[in-house]
């Protein structure tokens, strides 16, 4: 219990120097430390990750760095996924979920090793008008609804995919997307938790201590933020995330993982298909806006 009670301040720590990214060691430290079930250590996820991201959501609020409706239209569709993938997580196996979380893990180490920290000039944080009054609806709803869906199913914020996304569909300067990203993950967690009521047992003890040290430590890494130098922090997290990822990947997936994704597919082929087409139709539009975007920058 004292280890988890320390990594959970560090988690903290994380989020307060990195903005987000700590929580997505959370589920395997409960499930590999604590040794707590798969889908109860999502559901305590949730709840810390919802937890800590409304302290900091106000804490960017005073300073004005939270757009407001964007947020909201965002966070509403993320609200319908994650509630969808909370639901949807009770007829996935605990071993496939571990594998997901793995690729998402992936995921978000390449993201923060490849993609270069954007800049935010004086004048963009002294003027708090950057909160754009037109927006892509379509496109912000699809990458709410299945950013949402991540949250659900996995339990993690999804702030390494939130930040980029409001930044290119919002046009947000760094320091407005990480605030309001932050809202838009309260939003998903409290509906993933929404999702997940009823077919999962957490400790609430448990949950309420890892939350309240995890706070503790955000505020300490807030601080010391203005310390260390963040660029070389992340890269060297990133790494750590992704051999992380990488173990967590290789000791999940094995030919009795196959055999039940195999037999799911299986049970589910009408679902499958369905959701599958609609996924192929929603990346394909989104697509199409990317390009829309690179052209008009021409």
């Amino acid at each position: 219990m004292l280890l988890v009670s320390f990594l959970a301040i560090i988690i903290g720590v994380l989020l307060g120097l990195l903005g987000g990214g700590g929580s997505i060691l959370t589920v395997p430290v409960l499930v590999y430390l604590a040794d707590i079930p798969t889908k109860s250590a999502i559901i305590t996820s949730l709840f810390v990750v919802g937890s800590t991201s409304l302290i900091a959501t106000i804490t960017h609020a005073s300073k004005k760095h939270v757009c407001w409706k964007t947020g909201a239209i965002f966070g509403s569709a993320g609200m319908l996924g994650a509630f969808s993938g909370g639901r949807l997580s009770a007829y996935i196996p605990d071993a496939l979920l571990l594998i997901l979380l793995a690729l998402v893990m992936l995921a978000a180490s390449l993201s923060m090793l490849f993609k270069k920290a954007p800049i935010s000039t004086e004048a963009e944080i002294e003027n708090h008008s950057f909160c754009p009054k037109e927006l892509p609806v379509l496109a912000v709803l699809l990458d709410g609804f299945f950013l949402g869906i991540i949250t659900g199913l996995v339990g993690v914020g999804g702030g390494f995919l939130l930040v980029p996304a409001l930044m290119h569909l919002a046009r947000l300067p760094v320091h407005a997307a990480i605030g309001t990203s932050l809202f838009i993950i309260f939003l998903q967690s409290s509906a993933a938790l929404a999702g997940h009521y009823g077919h999962i047992a957490i400790d609430i003890e448990l949950t309420i201590i890892i939350s309240c040290l995890a706070i503790l430590g955000s505020f300490a890494g807030s601080k010391l933020a203005t310390i260390v130098p963040s660029n070389a922090l992340k890269r060297s997290f990133g790494y750590f995330v992704l051999i992380l990822g990488s173990g967590l990947l290789y000791k999940e997936a094995d030919q009795s993982i196959i055999n039940q994704l195999q037999l799911l597919i299986k049970q589910n082929q009408a679902f499958i298909s369905g959701a599958s087409s609609a996924v192929i139709l929603a990346l394909l539009y989104r697509v199409w806006i990317w390009l829309h975007t690179k052209t008009s920058k021409i």
